[in-house]
């Protein structure tokens, strides 16, 4: 720009040879103001093409100068300690960054329910760039990070058993105290027109706070992450309350039955634990069952096993309403009371023993059961009873038949090997044994 304003000067000097006075004049005037121009004017960069090495190359033949070595030498054994390729964008989210942020139609969903998602910042995970380092630098070749027994489920390839964490919240509502776990995961394809097999994850979520609040959920998206928070967020939207007995188990045995998918259920005692199927047992963990018994006959498909024993969960009955459905009381025979007839719910009005049919159903267990019993196998003894050894080893033992659990009564009872006729005859007291005896002289003499 310099070289043409001083061109143009020389043009006007020029054009004006005829007066001297004017042309000097002109001249000497647009100098001064173009050399201010010069000053104060910033002069612009010269466009220059920057090529560098950088730019030219992608980003594998990059990574191939730095993780490959020549035959030869490989042949001379220097591809021992090359690097290997890593993977720099692993563990990065598409609209998670240092500062998150809810992004509707992007890392989440547009429509929450029937509330339209809003666009908010998430609070920040401090222990964010911890993790990637930790990812990345764990990552070596083909191999998969090792989860912990606690992380990785119920095994350590497949996702079924793992935690999601809570659902996000909706609004002003927080799902504090929740927890999801993964039921099932699965790849679904479908053949299309345009795009040929189309691919997608779907995953069977259930979310619960384990204290009767409980429900589940399938989603399926192209990737397993998105489809594992939307079935967590859809299975919070379906939230259904669970009743329980003293807050450990069900209210009552049931059957149940969803499809080819049967379920018997059994009530059990504080303490028992969940025996039954590792998916029925998540579930429990969700709604806060702790000692259930649970039998699964027929087909084995995830999903009708969690709709059939949520359908019998459902389905339960109080005690005062079932003696109001059948109009007579409830009484319980516990062999803990000795079998003492107790009533525990009576209805309003009672009918007479007239009224009562022969046919009827009045075992509480069927009655609840829907006249279905479990087929359980007969127990045959031991093949050893049937020897004649057996008949011998049962005459020497006939004299200390039942001595253990005498003296754990007497010692419940008395506090020693004593019984009610010690007093009687203080001869008939235990000898304590001769190690003990000379134990207490050696103690005395220590004194």
């Amino acid at each position: 720009m310099t070289f043409r304003i001083l061109h143009m000067c020389t043009i006007v000097k020029n054009s004006l040879k005829s007066n001297q006075s004017l042309r000097n004049g002109i001249y000497d005037s647009l100098c001064t103001r173009y050399s201010y121009l010069l000053k104060t004017h910033v002069p612009l960069q010269c466009d220059v093409k920057n090529a560098t090495f950088f730019v030219n190359k992608s980003g594998d033949e990059l990574w191939k100068g730095v993780t490959s070595v020549s035959n030869a030498g490989r042949r001379r054994g220097r591809a021992k300690g090359l690097a290997r390729k890593r993977d720099l964008n692993r563990g990065q989210l598409l609209g998670v960054g240092k500062i998150p942020i809810q992004f509707p139609g992007l890392n989440t969903s547009v429509f929450r329910g029937k509330e339209l998602v809003q666009q908010q910042k998430l609070p920040v995970d401090p222990e964010r760039e911890e993790k990637l380092a930790k990812l990345r630098q764990t990552q070596v070749g083909r191999r998969r990070n090792k989860l912990s027994p606690l992380e990785r489920g119920w095994t350590g390839a497949q996702m079924g058993g793992r935690k999601l964490g809570p659902p996000d919240p909706v609004g002003e509502d927080h799902f504090d105290g929740f927890e999801s776990w993964i039921l099932e995961s699965k790849i679904i394809s479908c053949m299309t027109g345009t795009l040929g097999r189309k691919s997608r994850f779907s995953l069977f979520v259930i979310t619960g706070n384990g204290n009767g609040l409980a429900g589940f959920a399938v989603a399926k998206a192209p990737t397993a992450k998105a489809a594992s928070i939307t079935a967590k967020n859809r299975a919070g939207q379906k939230l259904m309350f669970i009743p329980r007995y003293k807050e450990h188990t069900v209210l009552h045995d049931f059957f149940t039955q969803f499809g080819r998918t049967k379920i018997f259920v059994t009530k059990m005692h504080e303490g028992y634990g969940l025996v039954c199927h590792r998916a029925i047992k998540a579930c429990c963990e969700a709604i806060g069952i702790k000692d259930i018994y649970a039998k699964v006959e027929g087909s084995k498909n995830l999903q009708n096993i969690i709709k059939a024993f949520f359908i019998g969960l459902l389905r339960q009955k109080s005690y005062q309403q079932l003696a109001d459905e059948k109009r007579l009381h409830l009484v319980e025979f516990r062999s803990e009371n000795g079998n003492y007839p107790e009533v525990i719910a009576s209805p309003l009005k009672v009918r007479k023993a007239e009224e009562v049919q022969s046919h009827e159903i009045r075992n509480f267990t069927q009655y609840v059961m829907g006249g279905k019993v479990v087929l359980r196998k007969k127990k045959y003894p031991p093949f050893f009873t049937k020897l004649p050894s057996w008949k011998v080893k049962l005459r020497k033992l006939e004299r200390l038949r039942h001595g253990d659990d005498t003296r754990m009564k007497l010692i419940a009872e008395y506090g020693a090997l004593h019984s009610f006729l010690t007093e009687k005859y203080p001869e008939a007291k235990l000898k304590l044994p001769k190690w003990k005896k000379k134990r207490e002289s050696d103690e005395t003499e220590m004194e």
